[in-house]
C-alpha cells in the first residue's frame, strides 16, 4: 500500500502516525545498511523498507543518500566526541589513566552501538566519495586528534609525557582502536582464534606509554605509565609489572 492508497483507505500515513520517531528509525536502518553494505551499495529503497517506511517518506526528512549518512555520523559518532571532550575536562587523575580511559572507552562506545564499521567504509571508500571522505575528516577525524593532542600536551606539561612529535603521537595511540575496526568488519570472520581486542588495546596501550614516559634521572622510563594502569581495574598483571620486571621484558 502505497501513500497514497492509505490516505484513500482514510489512514493516515505511517510518517504522520509515529513523525516524531522517525527520523530515528530511519537513523538506525542506514546504520545498519551502511555497515553491512558500505556506502556505494546502500539504497535508499532498502533503508526505507528497513525502517518499515517508504522510500517517498525517507525523502522527507532526508534529500539524498549523502546527507543520510552525514546525519548517521552527526547523530552516532560525533555524540561520542563530545562525551569524550566532557571526560578530559572533568578528569582529575594522571594522564596516563586518562590516555588509557579514552582509548578503551572510545572502542567500547564503537562496538557497543555497532558503529565500528563506519571507519572501515570511509576509507574503503574514501577514493570514490572524496566529499564524504573529507566530511569525515573534518568532523570527526580532526576533532579527535585535538582531544588526544589535548591530553599528551597535559602530560607532557606536567612531567608525565616527554617532548614528543604531537602529530605523530596521536596518531600512534589512535591506530589501535582504528585497526580494531577494521578487523573486526574484515578478517575477524577467517581467523580460527578469536581476536581479543580488549587485550589487544591493553597491550597497546602499556607500549604506548612506556615510549611516551618521561625519562627519569637514570635515563630509564618513569614507570608512571605502569603505575596508571595498575589503577585502571581489568588490566592484566602481565602489562603492569614493576619497574625492575619491565627492564626484563
Amino acid at each position: 500500500m502505497t501513500l497514497f492508497d492509505e490516505e484513500s483507505a482514510g489512514h493516515p500515513p505511517r510518517w504522520q502516525r509515529r513523525k516524531d520517531a522517525r527520523p530515528t528509525e530511519i537513523l538506525a536502518a542506514a546504520l545498519a545498511e551502511f555497515v553491512e553494505h558500505g556506502y556505494a551499495a546502500t539504497k535508499l529503497e532498502d533503508v526505507a523498507r528497513r525502517a518499515g517506511i517508504t522510500k517517498g517518506t525517507l525523502y522527507l526528512y532526508f534529500e539524498s543518500k549523502e546527507a543520510l549518512f552525514k546525519a548517521v555520523v552527526r547523530e552516532t559518532i560525533v555524540p561520542l566526541l563530545t562525551a569524550a571532550e566532557r571526560m578530559v575536562d572533568d578528569h582529575e587523575g594522571s594522564p596516563e589513566e586518562l590516555l588509557r580511559r579514552l582509548v578503551l572507552q572510545w572502542w567500547e562506545s564503537l562496538d557497543a552501538a555497532q558503529l565500528a564499521g563506519i571507519p572501515k567504509l570511509v576509507m574503503s571508500e574514501a577514493s570514490n566519495f572524496p566529499e564524504l571522505a573529507q566530511f569525515w575528516f573534518n568532523e570527526v577525524v580532526q576533532r579527535g586528534r585535538r582531544i588526544f593532542a589535548g591530553v599528551l600536551r597535559r602530560g607532557i606539561d606536567g612531567g608525565a609525557f616527554r617532548v614528543v612529535d604531537m602529530d605523530l603521537a596521536v596518531r600512534a595511540i589512535q591506530a589501535p582502536v582504528l585497526m580494531a575496526a577494521i578487523w573486526k568488519h574484515s578478517f575477524e570472520p577467517c581467523e580460527r582464534e578469536l581476536f581479543e581486542v580488549q587485550r589487544y588495546l591493553d597491550a597497546s596501550i602499556d607500549i604506548y606509554l612506556r615510549g611516551i614516559a618521561a625519562p627519569d634521572r637514570d635515563g630509564g622510563p618513569s614507570g608512571v605509565g605502569l603505575r596508571a594502569a595498575r589503577a585502571v581495574p581489568g588490566t592484566s598483571a602481565e602489562t603492569t609489572a614493576p619497574k625492575s620486571e619491565a627492564g626484563n621484558a
